[in-house]
């Protein structure tokens, strides 16, 4: 066995090392010194200096300041915001790596500005960037077994500062550590680099502009950084309004933030039921140290030194979870500036440039329409269901312009796994959006998709008067697909079979009529005379596509909606209708700010001509029938103000999901209710008394309520007579007086549509 001797500390070779030590450290910062004086010398009379300097090659020029040490925006938080209606702005919620908000000279309180140079730095005015009077004396303390003594001047731990912020930008850990070490390590070698660099920022800065990026750049403890950020945090207020006793207490948190940072109230040394000793003793000895210098009165020192520590702990907002019911909207966002080329490289250097970068982002959201739809949610539709796991979306666009006025959902907003698996009542998935936005793979839209095939038949010249063979059977025969070949469903095993909603019989339909009563055999009929590829370009040329990113099926099955489509695209695609056929690509962000001012560049919504003007026309006469009478009328009929609006519902098999989608000439909205694993029937449920297949029918109208007060509403455009021409005259004997030509015609009662079709 090997046997280890403890040394005791007393011992002769523990003396000898503390000996040693002292000594090393005693000829190493005799040499610190000895290099410091020769570059405070140069930072008071540089001439005389530099000769010396470049003879030994100790440093080098100081006009050759290393560009990173320049005096240059800072990391600061961003915020995502939402304007009122009266011009003022909501925030929804800040990003950051560091909390930091960037101020102006003037907009640091005075006793902040004498509390720092008294008690950090009381000959900050008077030296070069080194102050070898302070140097010298912490060299000594240090020696003679006292504490560990900095000795920095204010432009020195400004230095400091800037190079380990360098570090923080690195994102490679074992870059960032390295980094970090060598410009923190206690050694000569990195003070004297330390202090040629200070030297050099004075030779080029005001003392001013020093002092206040000193203010802006310094750590305040945790992720607070500089002196506006923590005001807000410790004391809730700003900078500007710092009282003295306050001023000390922060500027005291920067020798030694752990030690003395004011938001541990567990602390045995520094907490809440001590009364924040460690802290208020460092503030006194700064009041003490203000006193000394003639920065405040007896009277106000005495005022000071009596006031208690009184931090008011006010955590800033940081991620989507604090806007509530704006959550889901606002990681729509985020989700914008990590994946649009606009910001940056890639996602991880677009997340990185806003969670530093200081932007204001000022979004699409109206307030007024999402209020209205985050309420109607809230009272129509339960975070979580005993009977069933039940989703729930809302969401509007502006028509004409793509802008995504509102977006919410029936659930709280969490991304971390730990609080989602408290309740399922938590999820990060935003279901209004594809999954590469929000992580959803989509819902089958149901009678929704219809005005696809409703938008070919009409480009291929049918008239909405045309009937089509809509009698069900279990043999559709052959449907046409020009892309893929015909699609034969002779020999279908079981035979495809697909019934109406009411189980209606499927007389011969007009479009008309099968739009207005939502007929599912009337649009496959439809179908068997078009093509399938053509139904699907369509729906393409909408903006339509699968949430999951995959193509679009173009089976016959698909024409009464199949295709997992997310909400949003829904909105988009029911705008374009609206806008005389031209489709615009939804946007959420109207513009981003910097902190310097400066607006930066954000995607623009594009549009397109989906389908020609009067094709659009034809759609909106017949989704018009549908809100006046037809599957909609309890949405329409509900909605006040009431504009001209147009609109179709959905119902997926066995009442499964149920959709509302719709619009005026202003504002398109969709509501959908989904399943979002498992399966129920939403006409045999209920949210209390209220069917749950027509919650859809509840919340619509508030919110195009909502929109219409607020972005009114016009006539949609004429309908050009070719898509519902009078029906043929028959010539009447000759004595007979000739007849006018007769109206278009009216779709017959006919087998009327369930309530929650």
């Amino acid at each position: 066995m090997v046997q280890v001797t403890q040394v005791p500390s007393n011992s002769a070779l523990s003396r000898r090392r503390t000996l040693h030590g002292a000594l090393g450290g005693l000829f190493g910062c005799v040499a610190m010194s000895v290099a410091a004086g020769v570059l405070v010398t140069a930072s008071v009379t540089p001439v005389v200096a530099l000769s010396g300097l470049a003879a030994t090659n100790t440093i080098s020029v100081f006009e050759n300041l290393p560009e990173y040490v320049n005096i240059e925006p800072l990391s600061q938080k961003s915020d995502i915001l939402a304007t009122r209606s009266d011009g003022t702005v909501e925030l929804l919620a800040s990003f950051y790596d560091q909390n930091r908000i960037e101020v102006s000279w003037d907009a640091i309180s005075q006793f902040a500005k004498d509390a720092a140079v008294s008690g950090e730095d009381p000959r900050f005015y008077e030296h070069g960037g080194v102050d070898l009077q302070g140097t010298l004396r912490a060299t000594a303390t240090t020696v003679a077994g006292g504490d560990t003594q900095g000795g920095s001047s204010i432009t020195q731990q400004y230095v400091k500062n800037v190079l380990v912020q360098k570090c923080e930008l690195l994102t490679d850990q074992r870059a960032h550590d390295a980094c970090y070490t060598a410009a923190t390590e206690t050694t000569p070698d990195r003070k004297l680099k330390e202090m040629r660099l200070a030297i050099g920022v004075e030779k080029k800065y005001s003392k001013h502009d020093i002092l206040r990026q000193y203010f802006n750049i310094t750590g305040f403890g945790g992720t607070v950084y500089g002196i506006e950020a923590a005001a807000n945090y410790y004391f809730n207020t700003t900078a500007a309004l710092l009282t003295l006793p306050q001023a000390a207490s922060l500027v005291a948190i920067v020798n030694n933030p752990v030690k003395f940072q004011l938001d541990q109230p567990a602390s045995e040394t520094n907490g809440a039921a001590n009364g924040y000793a460690a802290n208020k003793q460092r503030r006194d000895y700064i009041l003490r140290e203000m006193l000394r210098y003639k920065k405040l009165s007896r009277a106000d020192f005495d005022a000071a030194i009596a006031a208690p520590v009184e931090p008011i702990i006010t955590e800033p907002s940081t991620g989507c979870q604090t806007a509530v019911g704006n959550a889901f909207f606002c990681d729509y966002v985020t989700k914008i500036l990590q994946t649009d080329p606009t910001f940056g490289a890639d996602a991880a250097a677009r997340m990185l440039n806003f969670r530093r970068g200081g932007y204001d982002v000022y979004t699409t959201l109206d307030l007024d329409v999402q209020n209205a739809a985050v309420t109607t949610m809230n009272q129509q539709v339960p975070k979580v269901y005993a009977g069933g796991d039940v989703g729930a979306i809302i969401t509007s666009v502006q028509v004409g312009t793509g802008r995504v006025l509102a977006m919410t959902q029936n659930k709280d907003y969490s991304q971390d796994p730990a609080v989602q698996a408290t309740g399922a009542n938590y999820t990060g998935i935003n279901y209004a959006t594809d999954y590469a936005e929000g992580g959803s793979s989509g819902f089958q839209p149901g009678s929704t998709y219809k005005v696809f095939t409703l938008a070919e038949w009409l480009k291929e010249g049918h008239s909405l008067n045309e009937r089509v063979d809509s009698r069900r059977k279990s043999n559709w025969g052959t449907f046409q697909d020009s892309c893929f070949g015909p699609q034969n469903y002779d020999k279908e095993k079981p035979p495809w079979n697909p019934r109406n909603d009411a189980n209606e019989s499927g007389a011969n339909y007009s479009a008309l009529q099968a739009t207005v009563g939502s007929i599912n055999t009337g649009f496959i009929g439809m179908a068997k005379r078009l093509d399938l590829c053509g139904i699907r370009q369509t729906a393409e040329a909408f903006g339509v596509h699968r949430a999951d990113g995959n193509p679009l099926s173009q089976s016959a099955a698909s024409v009464i909606g199949t295709n997992e489509i997310a909400p949003l695209t829904m909105a988009i695609a029911f705008a374009g209708i609206a806008n005389k056929g031209v489709t615009c690509s939804p946007i959420a962000i109207d513009r981003i700010v910097g902190p310097d001012g400066v607006e930066v560049p954000v995607p623009p919504s594009v549009c397109s001509q989906s389908v020609d003007a009067t094709v659009a026309a034809g759609m909106a006469y017949a989704m018009r029938r549908v809100m006046l009478g037809g599957t909609g009328q309890q949405s329409n009929y509900n909605t006040n103000p009431n504009v001209p609006m147009i609109g179709k519902t959905g119902t997926t098999d066995g009442a499964k999901d149920t959709w509302m989608s719709g619009a005026s000439t202003k504002v398109a909205t969709v509501v959908a209710v989904v399943s979002l694993t498992g399966t129920l029937s939403q006409r045999r449920q209920f949210f209390g008394r209220d069917q749950i297949a027509t919650a859809r029918h509840r919340m619509w109208p508030v919110v195009m309520s909502a929109a219409n007060a607020k972005y009114g509403g016009d006539a949609f455009e004429e309908l050009a007579p070719k898509y519902i021409p009078p029906p043929k005259v028959v010539a009447p004997p000759v004595a007979a007086p000739p007849l006018d030509p007769a109206p278009p015609v009216a779709p017959p009662p006919g087998d009327p549509a369930p309530p929650g079709q």
